[in-house]
């Protein structure tokens, strides 16, 4: 059994969370002993795709003909498809349809939590779901004092600075507006957002909101994970304000490197985050400024061994073994009709 990791136009997709799973599926099939190629070219029994673009699809369905079981990994809704790009919300019902043609010329889908798996549910794809963590290298995302130091000397904070962080493309789902008020309300902390977009593919609201000239907001943009390690371990508050979201790595990671993480209560987090036991929640601006001043200020205690765990459940070693037991599931599966 030899598995082809697909990825089409990955230049694109390498600094978002699809490009971060990929990595992610590597690794946990390199510790499993699950033989994989990511040359299409290559011979191969499965094919796993990652991506939704019109290759990506036609892919599959050469793969098909060729006798190959087919995976599509389903990081996409909808739902988290809305309020991204520009006029992402005039064209979600299209994507929409375009996710449901892909999706069920697939032999088995995967998606990352049970809560997606509840929204592909209801896209009537006729073919089975799985839910997998796209997992956390908990090896490599661990707490370090010493590459703690070098991001705040690095990012020019001093030692008695409390710095607020968060990571994401700078898009409106991920909560970037209520980062920049905050920053605006709270002008005794240091917030810094990771990640970027091009400025040409997000609305002018967006835009605005990146160019915000405070002293105490800075937007780097994308760096390595090397660098993002280090803003984990010399951070103060993983701040991580999304409206929606399919699982979100980076929170992951911020679990992993046992930073006191803030998060916004919504319908994905339910079940496994409990506000006040393993991280904390809010729902608007209010709470989160509330929330923010007690985490740093030392009034609300710590939870990051709680949401350590959390992290554990999901360390990629297990994931590894569940794509082996998907991989094995999908190889004996009888031939079946595709849309």
């Amino acid at each position: 059994m030899k598995v082809l990791l697909h990825t089409d136009k990955m230049e694109q997709v390498e600094k978002s969370g699809v490009g971060r799973a990929i990595v992610h599926q590597k690794k946990a099939l390199d510790l499993v002993g699950v033989p994989y190629t990511t040359d299409p070219n290559d011979d191969y029994d499965i094919i796993h795709i990652n991506t939704i673009f019109p290759e990506s699809y036609l892919m599959g369905k050469k793969a098909k003909k060729m006798g190959k079981k087919v995976i599509f990994h389903a990081h996409s809704t909808e739902e988290d498809f809305r309020n991204s790009f520009l006029f992402s919300n005039q064209v979600a019902p299209a994507f929409k349809l375009w996710l449901k043609k892909c999706y069920s010329s697939a032999d088995l889908v995967i998606t990352p939590t049970p809560y997606s798996k509840r929204l592909l549910e209801n896209y009537d794809l006729g073919k089975k779901i799985i839910a997998v963590s796209n997992g956390i290298e908990l090896d490599f995302f661990k707490k370090d004092p010493e590459l703690g130091r070098k991001f705040r000397e690095e990012f020019h904070f001093r030692d008695s600075d409390k710095v607020v962080m968060s990571v994401g493309l700078y898009i409106e789902r991920k909560g970037i507006l209520d980062f920049v008020e905050l920053a605006k309300e709270l002008p005794q902390y240091q917030f810094i957002w990771f990640g970027y977009l091009d400025p040409k593919l997000i609305p002018l609201k967006i835009r605005e909101a990146v160019e915000t000239k405070l002293p105490n907001l800075h937007f780097p943009g994308y760096v390595p994970r090397e660098i993002l390690r280090g803003a984990y371990s010399g951070a103060d508050l993983f701040f991580f304000p999304t409206h929606e979201e399919t699982e979100g790595i980076v929170l992951l990671e911020a679990l992993a490197s046992k930073i006191p993480v803030l998060i916004r209560d919504i319908p994905i987090y339910e079940g496994w985050f409990q506000d006040g036991i393993n991280v904390y929640k809010g729902r608007n601006n209010e709470e989160f400024k509330e929330k923010i001043t007690g985490i740093l200020e030392g009034t609300l205690p710590s939870l990051v061994e709680e949401g350590y765990k959390v992290a554990e459940e999901r360390d990629i070693k297990n994931i590894g073994k569940e794509l082996k037991a998907i991989y094995e599931e999908v190889m004996s599966m009888e031939e079946t009709n595709t849309k």
